[in-house]
């Protein structure tokens, strides 16, 4: 598969470094954000989900009609939809987008979080229903009759989807770092989404995901998929001037309480994936060529938050060292949402794309 870009369309021009800036669904800064990155070469967009954020199936929406190219990654908690009626839903966003969609599934890494939609089952449990959601989705967009189901999570009879995807099945995308999500993720999942670690540490749980590929009985495995933060400059010094400017911000408004109570507290987060960032975090600041880890202690490991610091080249050659490794779909975002996402576009995607050339020309 040729290596791929994502990034996050958020719903309004609020973002870390300027959380109060606006508020509330602004269509017109998301058909702008999703212009740029479709003008831009973006293979994909996030549309993220919260317990108190908006709804992604309406805003993916509005993301195909804005634009040509670019498809919508829909985040997806199995507590908050029931799987036939996200069966039908996002078959229908597929046919609206001609074939642009993918889902992003989160089986919820915190309980807290997860308690504030009604959501009580433990962690393990949360998989377990996991694994069952992708298969009732497959059996749904496959079926040419009505099926029964009956499991732990789900009881339904004689379902039937009139509605299905255009290539008959939408891409699934699983992430986590637990012994459980590398097992649903490496089983079932077409993506499988890390965060930013080390090239060791990334390259080991590209190992685990294989291995449960294998272990189920797999012909393919899948794609990894990688998030970084980049903080872009014209050269190196100015990149880390600007990188500590941003991490002042960062801890400023983590002192306000803005990432919630883990970095203001330095409560320990619930979810592996945050653990492992904030264990990394202790060994030092930069890993690897320019693997960025103070981003991840000002803001308690609030998801995605490790940061690439650099020049272009530097940035671009840092993504393609995690291609080297297995990853074909990168995930740039930055602190600046729409402002980082047209320096990417124009100064880290054509460089990446031209190494990938010289990759393959030395293959």
């Amino acid at each position: 598969m040729p290596t791929e870009f994502i990034s996050l369309t958020p719903a309004n021009g609020a973002d870390e470094l300027h959380p109060h800036a606006d508020s509330g669904v602004n269509p017109e800064y998301i058909v702008r954000h999703s212009v740029v990155l479709d003008n831009y070469g973006f293979n994909y967009t996030l549309i993220p989900y919260g317990s108190n954020g908006p709804d992604p199936f309406t805003i993916g929406a509005t993301i195909l009609a804005a634009t040509k190219n670019i498809k919508i990654i829909i985040a997806l908690r199995p507590n908050t939809m029931y799987p036939t009626v996200a069966a039908k839903m996002l078959a229908t966003l597929d046919h609206l987008g001609k074939g642009r969609t993918v889902v992003h599934f989160i089986a919820g890494g915190s309980d807290a979080e997860q308690a504030k939609e009604g959501d009580f089952l433990g962690k393990d449990e949360r998989y377990g229903r996991l694994e069952d959601y992708i298969k009732i989705l497959r059996r749904a967009w496959s079926s040419p009759e009505p099926f029964d189901w009956d499991s732990k999570y789900y009881q339904f009879k004689q379902f039937s989807a009139s509605v299905r995807p255009l290539a008959g099945d939408i891409p699934v995308s699983v992430g986590g770092s637990s012994d459980e999500a590398y097992r649903i993720g490496g089983s079932l999942a077409d993506i499988f989404g890390l965060w930013g670690e080390p090239l060791k540490e990334t390259k080991d749980q590209i190992d685990r995901i294989y291995a449960e590929a294998e272990k189920a009985g797999r012909k393919d495995r899948p794609r990894i998929w990688v998030t970084f933060r980049p903080i872009l400059g014209e050269t190196e010094e100015t990149a880390w001037a600007k990188a500590h400017r941003t991490l002042e911000a960062l801890e400023r408004n983590a002192k306000g309480g803005i990432y919630g109570a883990t970095a203001a507290t330095k409560d320990a987060p619930a979810n592996v994936g945050s653990q492992r960032l904030l264990d990394i975090a202790k060994r030092g600041e930069v890993q690897d060529r320019a693997l960025w880890y103070p981003t991840v202690t000002a803001t308690g490991a609030r998801g995605a938050s490790t940061a690439l610091v650099g020049s272009p080249q530097t940035i671009a050659d840092s993504i393609l060292d995690y291609v080297k490794l297995g990853a074909d779909l990168i995930s740039i975002r930055g602190y600046d949402n729409l402002g980082d996402a047209t320096d990417y576009g124009r100064f880290i995607l054509p460089r990446v794309r031209e190494g990938l050339k010289d990759i393959e020309q030395q293959a």
